[in-house]
């Protein structure tokens, strides 16, 4: 990137949002997931310095359940929701996580507030291989949630690099 890109990036990347009350976030995830989604994500928001009262927290049986939990979470306070589910091997899997991503498109957009789909899909690896694809995943998008609330400038100067949920970042062309 040149460095007036650069610079542009730069100075967007200073600019503060105002805070006038801390920001609350929600954490839904599933019964059907076969790794412990939520908590996973409650620990990198403790990480970031996010206390328990400015969590709330609830499960539902699987990912279609998550866009009603989201939307309800967002009409109750909460400025982000993150949305953890896992998405079977089948092709219905996949066609049902798809259905599940709209109803989140749909709470998001019908309340202006970030909704965070952090799906895995169970044969995007095997074995310890998905564990760590689970909590790669929930980790970063838990740490994107914090960001786009407390730390705008954060996600400014990682834009346009490539960054991966789950996988290692592919990098930057330029």
């Amino acid at each position: 990137m040149d460095d007036d890109l650069k610079a542009i990036q730069k100075q967007w990347a200073d600019r503060q949002l105002p805070a006038d009350q801390p920001p609350v976030y929600g954490v839904v995830d599933t019964t059907f997931a076969v790794a412990a989604m939520g908590p996973r994500a409650i620990h990198q928001l403790h990480q970031h310095g996010v206390p328990d009262d400015r969590i709330q927290y609830r499960t539902v049986p699987g990912f279609k359940d998550l866009g009603v939990a989201a939307r309800r979470l967002l009409d109750a306070g909460c400025d982000v929701v993150l949305c953890c589910g896992m998405a079977g091997p089948e092709d219905i899997d996949k066609q049902c996580a798809q259905d599940a991503s709209i109803g989140m498109q749909m709470a998001q957009q019908a309340t202006g507030k970030h909704v965070l789909e952090v799906i895995v899909h169970m044969d995007e690896a095997e074995g310890e291989a998905l564990v760590d694809v689970v909590d790669n995943r929930v980790r970063e998008h838990a740490t994107n949630a914090y960001w786009l609330l407390e730390a705008p400038h954060e996600l400014t100067l990682r834009a346009g690099t490539g960054q991966r949920q789950g996988f290692e970042d592919i990098g930057s062309i330029e």
